[in-house]
Parts: C-alpha cells; sequence; structure tokens
C-alpha cells in the first residue's frame, strides 16, 4: 500500500546498508523530478506544476529536508483547494504532517477534514486516521473514533481490487487501539467496547471525530469548511 505505515502494526527491523541504498535511490528519484521540473514550460497546468511539487516535498522528507518539504507542501496545498482537487489537497496535509514543523498537528486536522468529507483515496483516508491514532495517548476515545472511522469509510469507499487488504488493515488497527485502550482481548469484551463507546454507530462517531479534528486545528483553518460544505451535493 502507498500511503499506509505497515510496519506499525506487524513490526520492522533495518539495517544501515538498507537506509544508505533507501537514501540513494530517494535522492536519485528527486534529482529526476527536478530535472523534469526545470524542463516544464511555461504554459504548463497549474496543477501539474504543483503535483511535481508535491512530489518533490515528499521525497524531501526521506532526505530530512523536513521545513523544505513543509513549505513546498503548504503552498501547493492552497493551490489544490482553489482548484478543487481535494485529493491532492489531502495529500499535501499528509507530507505536512510528516514533515514534523509547527503547524502539523493543524495539517494533519485540515486533511481528516477533507479526507472524511470528500470522497478521495481511502487509503489516503486511513492513513491520516493512522497519524491521529499513532499521535493519541493510549486511553484517549480520540484514537478509538479514528480508527473505526477508518473501518466505516474503507467499507463504504474502498474499490473491489483493494477492499479486502485495506479492510484487513484497518480492523487490526482497530484491534490495536482497543487492546491499548482498555486491555481487549477477547471478542466478547471488543463486542462490549465497541457498544459502550458507540462505535457502531457513524453518526455519532463522526460527530466525535469532527471534535476531535477542531481540538487539532483550534482557529487556524485555511480553508473556509461553510462554503465547502454549502457546495456538496448534500449538506
Amino acid at each position: 500500500m502507498e500511503y499506509l505505515n505497515e510496519n506499525v502494526m506487524i513490526g520492522s527491523s533495518g539495517e544501515g546498508d538498507d537506509l544508505d541504498i533507501s537514501t540513494a535511490t530517494i535522492e536519485s528519484q528527486l534529482i529526476a523530478l527536478e530535472e523534469r521540473y526545470k524542463e516544464l514550460p511555461e504554459n504548463v497546468n497549474l496543477l501539474d506544476k504543483a503535483f511535481i511539487e508535491l512530489q518533490m516535498a515528499r521525497l524531501m522528507i526521506g532526505l530530512e529536508r523536513k521545513e523544505e518539504s513543509w513549505s513546498i507542501a503548504r503552498q501547493v496545498f492552497d493551490i489544490f483547494i482553489h482548484e478543487q482537487d481535494w485529493e491532492k489537497a489531502v495529500d499535501a496535509c499528509d507530507v505536512m504532517f510528516l514533515s514534523d514543523q509547527e503547524g502539523s498537528i493543524m495539517a494533519l486536522g485540515q486533511g481528516i477534514w477533507l479526507a472524511v468529507t470528500y470522497p478521495i483515496d481511502p487509503e489516503l483516508t486511513v492513513a491520516l486516521l493512522q497519524h491521529l491514532i499513532e499521535d493519541t495517548p493510549d486511553n484517549s476515545d480520540g484514537a478509538a473514533v479514528a480508527a473505526a472511522a477508518a473501518v466505516y469509510i474503507t467499507d463504504l469507499r474502498a474499490d473491489d481490487d483493494k477492499k479486502d487488504n485495506l479492510m484487513f488493515f484497518a480492523n487490526q488497527m482497530l484491534g490495536q487501539v482497543s487492546r491499548r485502550h482498555s486491555d481487549i482481548d477477547t471478542q466478547e469484551k471488543f463486542e462490549f467496547w465497541i457498544e459502550k463507546l458507540e462505535l457502531n454507530d457513524p453518526s455519532k462517531f463522526l460527530v466525535r471525530l469532527r471534535n476531535v479534528v477542531d481540538v487539532l486545528v483550534q482557529d487556524d483553518w485555511w480553508i473556509d469548511r461553510d462554503e465547502l460544505q454549502k457546495s456538496l451535493p448534500v449538506n
């Protein structure tokens, strides 16, 4: 899967040589993108140009050029919002979060709001919810709400060709959250936990997720949510 950190779920180990190879690969990919960027014609489509910049920003994270990555992702975010390319706007939020800068948590909140509001790639949506889970204390209900939303959105939006794998991942994530939240170790306890926290009712846990997002963003919204909601087919 492209966006998800599967190692969080299954454990991982790394060697220095592998890291060197990975860094060299990233550097070569970034050089290739920079050359492609320089060769763009003056009349290039704005979205095409911004997408190359976003790809460059994501690669910069792996090279520890995180401030540069943040700056680029933040600029192209506004372009994607203006052009109503919601998926790439969420992708930019993912990059900003991974850049680990002062506004990364706010970027995560904006990205989650967009990812839940618009029918984008469910894997990218789950990836942002995974970030929220990892960044939330073990005993917080916020992680449980995020995991429940991940399962719900996967079931609702994932295509058949990737649904099984993504649903397995989301359910594993929910199970992991239940164990760290309440030491859940049996199916009976799990089902009781789901009911107790109302994680089987999207009308309730999605509202709670919205409240979590509000805490992440505070008052520093980069989008006009009211205007965007007015333009939705169903408000």
